[in-house]
């Protein structure tokens, strides 16, 4: 289990003017601004969940999973996994988590990426039997075999990030922090690693925090999600919550040949082009139907169809309606 209490961190960064003159200044005199990057973050994810934690950049995402993978200290509060503090007892720790930074490599760059899995076997110490077939499992299910013997930096970025998924489970954590972890990856290797991450939780309890951008991956991969924003936690809910949060605002896709449309309170007109129009329909004040009437009136229709919001959209509304 993952507990956060109150946890707080903030960065000095150093700032000066631009120009020659402030650079010469700067040598003898400095001036730093403090960021908040995280202020009090509470949450608790059992066992076996697969979280999305979602945010515009810089709301505090990667400070968290930092501090989560004990890499960071945060300046206050509790983290407790399993029974340990991350930052306190980070070697017993780090047997039970594998991390995945999509701007960061855990394997070695001139090396083919079989060696870099060896001396993440010996480092995690795990055994020949127990890695013979992790290794042969992560081989076939993330279709590794043509570049297994390949150097990492001869990999493109959808090919290492498929092997840096692979590297992170080597010693079969029990948690899986990813940032980021379908950057990069064409359609196809997203609902591969999609579909790999799925069993993997199902059928090893895994517990899986996954802070990305791309809202395919959370509405393909969880089911609970938290929400940060300059640092605090805005929303903790499922993404059925959220979805409901969004029913009461329609799209009308309309296509039409001739005509011109009578709008009334509740309509509003998105988009026009040559022959096809799209209104936005708010439920709280005018029902679909009566909506569709009104549209149609003076209209000769040829397609019309109904569409809820997007989870881009609405995850763009909660960002305005927090002023993040």
């Amino acid at each position: 289990m993952i507990k956060l209490n109150n946890i707080s961190k903030t960065y000095r960064i150093r700032r000066r003017e631009t120009g020659i003159k402030n650079a010469l200044k700067s040598f003898f005199s400095h001036k730093y601004e403090l960021l908040r990057a995280l202020d009090d973050v509470s949450f608790t994810v059992n066992d076996g969940e697969m979280v999305g934690y979602i945010g515009p950049n810089g709301a505090g995402k990667s400070s968290t999973v930092k501090i989560m993978s004990g890499i960071l200290t945060p300046d206050s509060g509790s983290c407790e996994i399993d029974g340990l503090t991350p930052w306190k007892q980070r070697k017993e720790h780090v047997k039970n988590i594998g991390v995945v930074f999509g701007q960061r490599s855990q394997l070695w760059w001139d090396v083919p990426v079989c060696d870099s899995f060896e001396l993440l076997k010996d480092i995690y110490s795990v055994s020949d039997r127990d890695y013979k077939r992790v290794y042969d499992e992560l081989i076939e299910r993330l279709s590794l075999q043509e570049i297994i013997k390949t150097p990492a930096r001869q990999l493109s970025l959808g090919q290492r990030m498929r092997c840096e998924i692979a590297a992170s489970l080597i010693h079969e954590p029990r948690i899986l922090f990813l940032d980021e972890p379908t950057i990069g990856l064409d359609a196809v290797s997203k609902i591969a690693v999609r579909q790999f991450l799925k069993e993997i939780n199902q059928e090893k309890k895994t517990t899986m925090i996954l802070t990305t951008h791309d809202m395919q991956d959370i509405e393909a991969l969880t089911e609970r999600i938290l929400l940060i924003g300059k640092g605090k936690i805005l929303l903790d809910g499922s993404l059925d919550e959220l979805k409901l949060k969004g029913n009461a605002q329609k799209k009308l896709n309309v296509r039409f040949s001739v005509g011109e449309f009578e709008l009334c309170g509740g309509i509003t007109l998105l988009k026009r082009s040559e022959g096809e129009a799209v209104f936005g329909v708010d439920t709280e004040i005018i029902s679909v139907s009566r909506a569709i009437e009104q549209v149609t009136k003076k209209a000769e229709i040829t397609d019309l169809e109904v569409m809820g919001s997007t989870a881009e959209e609405l995850v763009v509304s909660l960002y305005r309606d927090f002023g993040i």
